[in-house]
């Protein structure tokens, strides 16, 4: 069974790690661990109350299979907790690494997206937010969720793919996640077509 790390912090982006969760607990029977700094309970921007399992400093990559930090409001500020030394950890030992939205700011602080396919928000979002990024070469301006090897990032408005992507760099069989695609992206898909109607 894999492990999968979930980091919340506070003001958390609710959305944004739901399915994921879920989808991983429920349906292809992980272990889902929240971790938070302190290991205190903490608020989402919508107001949920999520009260972790345990201190994200004693997550662990010989415990975990993923590492996965839920983006919020705390990673553009001067708040936000440190986590380059344990996603150095999970990156070195070749385990799943995963941000979404302001959620990708840590991995790129530890130097996880040097050289590597990467996404966010938006094309100007990481240089806004660090003035040192120097990854703009393997950006990738998508609406979806990116992975190159292990590591995995997306825009906030991707939950559903970057849910997918997680499930499957931890082996789970890509035909049953396409199933899972279809059924959360079908609301979308006929948003667009009403659109263009």
């Amino acid at each position: 069974m894999a492990r999968l790390a979930l980091v919340l912090t506070e003001g958390y982006a609710d959305w944004e790690c739901a399915l994921l969760m879920a989808l991983a607990r429920q349906d292809c029977g992980m272990e889902v661990t929240v971790a938070s700094p302190g290991g205190k309970a903490v608020t989402s921007i919508g107001g949920l109350r999520a009260t972790p399992d345990l201190d994200c400093r004693k997550l662990s990559a010989e415990r975990f299979d993923a590492l996965v930090i839920c983006g919020g409001t705390i990673w553009t500020t001067p708040s936000a907790p440190d986590l380059t030394p344990l996603l150095r950890a999970f990156d070195q030992a070749g385990k799943v690494v995963a941000g979404i939205c302001a959620g990708v700011l840590p991995l790129l602080d530890a130097g996880c997206l040097k050289g590597r396919g990467h996404t966010s928000n938006f094309a100007g979002f990481l240089r806004e937010a660090r003035l040192t990024y120097g990854e703009a070469a393997t950006y990738r301006d998508l609406p979806h969720a990116v992975r190159d090897g292990h590591i995995i990032t997306a825009p906030g408005t991707a939950p559903v793919s970057f849910a997918i992507k997680v499930l499957e760099a931890l082996g789970i069989d890509g035909a049953a996640l396409s199933q899972e695609l279809v059924c959360f992206s079908a609301e979308h898909l006929s948003v667009k077509a009403a659109a263009a109607a």
